[in-house]
């Protein structure tokens, strides 16, 4: 028999999915845009210094770290050209992240890897929906140490790591599947932007940093 309430229903759950992207649409004019371009500038200013960027994250956002990765190394490039960027997932090695896990504390995953490449000027790129992932920090406040540029990508208000970025992109939610959204879209606004600096046939340098701490 034909559930005389079948259409009522369907038009509830797309109300229920419709709500969703209306409130995701709502979120995009709050992004904070110039905090995204700083981003674009230090990852520039890294590629034209031959430094390397370190990202990295946890669930979700290494996921998230992880395709960045991809298009920054990948979708920057061009066949003819020497010359390209430098971008490391912390995320990746998982043999490395469960032998440091294991042996040190998880807190450590990512600042232990860290003490092996990060060289001064290059470039932590963290990802936190809370801002407050204790690797997260841990590998931010190792980057400092080692006198590299710090940026990242967060909810809510920041968390602990805002104070710890040179340059760091809040996304104004406390909705976590939201805040993820809206962190790949701006990796992918990033990285759309800086692959169409990069292969602009006009000479181009990277804006001076002034937030270097």
């Amino acid at each position: 028999m034909l559930d005389k309430n079948g259409p009522a229903r369907s038009r509830r759950k797309e109300a229920y999915t419709a709500g969703y992207f209306k409130a995701l649409a709502q979120l995009i004019p709050q992004l904070p845009y110039a905090a995204i371009d700083t981003i674009v500038e230090v990852l520039l200013e890294a590629f034209l210094e031959e430094r390397t960027v370190f990202v990295f994250g946890n669930g979700g956002s290494a996921a998230s770290a992880s395709h960045m990765m991809v298009d920054m190394n990948k979708g920057t490039a061009k066949a003819d050209t020497a010359r390209r960027m430098k971008v490391i997932a912390l995320t990746d090695n998982v043999p490395l992240l469960t032998a440091w896990a294991n042996d040190v504390s998880y807190e450590h995953v990512f600042s232990e890897q860290l003490k092996n490449f990060l060289q001064e000027n290059d470039v932590a790129f963290a990802i936190s929906a809370s801002g407050n992932s204790a690797n997260v920090l841990a590998a931010l406040r190792m980057a400092r140490g080692r006198r590299a540029l710090t940026v990242g990508l967060a909810g809510h208000e920041g968390g602990k790591m805002k104070a710890l970025c040179n340059a760091c992109a809040v996304v104004p939610s406390d909705n976590v599947q939201m805040i993820e959204d809206m962190h790949h879209a701006i990796l992918h606004s990033i990285f759309t932007v800086l692959r169409e600096r990069l292969h602009s046939t006009e000479p181009f340098a990277a804006a001076s940093i002034g937030t270097r701490k």
